[in-house]
């Protein structure tokens, strides 16, 4: 029997989560991509979660590539939906059942997402909460606080891809992650291609997932560290590579120059070689971005 729905999960060192995330699909067809573990992710899959297909591999491909392993392998079983769910998130009820109803009714949404609420199950996941201020749902937080009528769906031009319901056709239009990123950026990025090619995102507002992160601290890199210079390449990839703007990357090359001409000229010489390592970063992603932003304006199933 072929099935029409598709879950795919990304583990890497998951087992705080996985009981939890994988029971909460146990309904569905699901495809397990291991990026690697070193805790005991896979042989526990392998003995309690026997039905689940289960891809190992040998290095970290990062969250978009591993995810496009996925996806490959559930749209040549025939999936006409693919469900993306971080292994930190568990389904609620019967949400991905009202995601699906809601894409066969209303195609042009290519994606997909319910509400992401916290681990203690008290509040919006912080940074989904984000996702959703009135500059991009307009009426989404109105509507809750007031009483209103709920919308069957709130349009946003982003959200993140713990949960989202991929169509076919939108995978078969925009394609797979982009291997520019590695992770994170990845979700932003394809968002972008989504838009640019004429499909819709949505959220379902009376439909949930649990995303069990709130414990995780962020932590600002210090100046010119490795952590900074990764931030600043997921910031520019994200910018320059977005297909709906223009690439513009000339004008931050030229004022990078002339930041590092100023702080030589005040004898700054360790801080001038911070930017001017940080220029070199961005001239060598330039091609790269540019291949990226040809390819992606086309229809096609990229990267799958």
């Amino acid at each position: 029997m072929v099935n029409s729905i598709y879950i795919i999960i990304v583990t890497y060192n998951g087992m705080p989560w996985l009981k939890m995330c994988l029971d909460s699909c146990v309904n569905y067809a699901v495809v397990v991509v291991d990026n690697a573990s070193t805790d005991d992710t896979v042989s526990f899959i392998e003995t309690n979660y026997p039905d689940v297909t289960l891809f190992k591999q040998d290095q970290n491909l990062g969250f978009g590539q591993a995810n496009n392993l996925g996806i490959r392998c559930a749209l040549d079983q025939g999936a006409e939906h693919v469900f993306l769910l971080n292994q930190d998130a568990y389904i609620v009820n019967k949400a991905l059942d009202d995601l699906v109803a809601f894409q066969k009714k209303k195609p042009e949404y290519g994606v997909l997402s319910p509400i992401h609420i916290a681990g203690n199950q008290k509040k919006l996941d912080k940074n989904f909460s984000n996702f959703m201020l009135k500059e991009y749902t307009d009426q989404f937080y109105s509507d809750f606080v007031l009483g209103n009528t709920l919308a069957e769906a709130y349009d946003v031009p982003f959200v993140n891809a713990a949960a989202w319901l991929l169509s076919r056709e939108c995978l078969e239009t925009v394609g797979g992650f982009d291997p520019l990123f590695f992770h994170y950026g990845e979700d932003d990025n394809y968002c972008q291609r989504v838009l640019y090619h004429g499909l819709k995102i949505g959220v379902l507002p009376k439909s949930y997932v649990i995303h069990d992160r709130e414990d995780r601290k962020q932590i600002k890199p210090l100046e010119f560290s490795d952590a900074y210079y990764n931030n600043r390449a997921k910031f520019y990839k994200k910018k320059y590579a977005n297909v709906n703007a223009d690439m513009q990357i000339e004008p931050r090359e030229n004022r990078l120059r002339k930041t590092i001409l100023k702080l030589q000229l005040q004898l700054k010489f360790s801080k001038a070689n911070g930017f001017k390592k940080e220029l070199l970063l961005l001239k060598a992603m330039k091609p790269l971005i540019i291949k990226s932003r040809t390819n992606n304006v086309l229809p096609g199933s990229h990267y799958i």
